[in-house]
């Protein structure tokens, strides 16, 4: 069976926290979503972009892997991790739905 090319990512932003996490699940629009908590304000993407940043740096992938699919304007979005390994999808379900031990 070959690897996949792109995991897709639901993403629940959270602009203007006072501090930055990845971590916790929304049930949004798009289903079962990872929250990113980011300092940046929603303004000119800045919160989009940090919190590409803050998923490739939970997810252990180059920022340059992650890219923004659908969600620019929204606090709902979609992002795509190119090439992702075996261990990806089981890192995500840790992350949104808390560690199964």
């Amino acid at each position: 069976m070959p690897a996949q090319d792109t995991l897709t990512v639901a993403v629940r932003v959270k602009p203007g926290a006072s501090r930055g996490r990845v971590g916790g699940r929304f049930d949004g629009p798009h289903g079962p979503a990872l929250v990113i908590a980011v300092h940046e304000p929603a303004v000119d993407g800045r919160a989009t972009e940090a919190a590409r940043r803050a998923l490739a740096g939970a997810l252990g992938v180059r920022p340059a892997a992650v890219s923004l699919r659908t969600g620019a304007a929204s606090r709902d979005k979609l992002f795509l991790v190119d090439r992702p390994g075996p261990e990806l999808p089981a890192v995500l379900r840790r992350l949104r739905d808390g560690s199964a031990e």
